[in-house]
């Protein structure tokens, strides 16, 4: 496993595993499990997601120590419009029966969010979590933040897939020092079609690997951090073995240039949630 260091100087493993739109209860608990035996050690959930106490239940059953395991969770929008970084933070820890987090993102960029960054500045110079950044931000939410931040925000997940690659935002995260992480790796509700893909069949026939791995891989070469879903325990474990081949310059421009722009997710400048 490759592991990136942040802004601020800890470590994060570069690929870990998603919960998003995974249900609390057994669904979540096997997801986690089966990631943290296949040898996961980077989880990454939301308040929004409502699988939380799942999550830290499986943390915790893995037997694994709390300190080898990277944990992320996210300050939803009606906490941000409301003012309540501190509290639904404080909320967080205890569905993950946890007394921090190793990040905490701003999930999206809701009204309010200036002040909801200067709420999770002032509990990470407390050391409350281990880093703190945001999920969803353009460079202009960035920039409204920057100038009077504290703290550099140590990540900016976004979305980003060969359908999306979303690549000058990335480029742009980078240039501030800001690690890129990307959701929906393979393009969310159209991976089955950009899985199917007869350029990425070729590749993944060229390496010997499934067109989800050459996907992950491609995102490892440009230095995101990736965290593909899934509750499958095949597909979690395959997603995991991308650390044992490199894709050639060529192919990863190649794979670049799949791009259409589409997005699987809702753009921050307009979502409605």
């Amino acid at each position: 496993m490759n592991e990136i260091v942040l802004n601020n100087g800890i470590t994060i493993p570069q690929l870990g595993l998603g919960v998003f739109r995974v249900k609390d209860g057994e669904e979540a608990y096997n997801a986690v499990r089966y990631a943290l035996d296949a040898g996961y050690r980077h989880i990454d959930t939301a308040a929004a997601y409502k699988n939380e106490e799942s999550v830290g239940r499986a943390i915790r059953d893995s037997g694994i120590a709390r300190e080898d395991i990277f944990v992320t969770t996210k300050l939803w929008t009606d906490d941000v419009r409301a003012g309540r970084a501190k509290e639904a933070y404080k909320e967080s820890l205890q569905k993950l029966g946890m007394n921090y987090v190793d990040l905490y993102l701003i999930h999206w960029p809701a009204v309010g969010y200036e002040k909801a960054w200067k709420d999770l500045e002032d509990m990470y110079l407390e050391g409350q979590m281990r880093a703190i950044g945001v999920s969803n931000f353009h460079a202009h939410h960035l920039a409204d933040i920057l100038p009077t931040a504290r703290v550099l925000p140590a990540m900016d997940q976004v979305e980003s897939s060969p359908s999306f690659t979303n690549s000058e935002l990335l480029a742009h995260i980078r240039s501030l020092n800001i690690q890129p992480e990307a959701w929906s790796p393979f393009g969310g509700s159209l991976d089955k079609n950009v899985l199917k893909d007869e350029n990425l069949l070729q590749l993944a026939a060229k390496y010997g690997k499934s067109t989800a791995q050459v996907v992950l891989r491609w995102h490892i070469q440009q230095g995101n951090v990736v965290i593909p879903k899934s509750i499958h325990k095949e597909r979690i474990e395959e997603n995991l073995q991308v650390f044992d081949f490199s894709l050639s310059d060529e192919d990863v421009a190649l794979i670049s240039s799949f791009n259409k722009d589409i997005r699987a997710g809702s753009n921050p400048d307009t979502f409605n949630f």
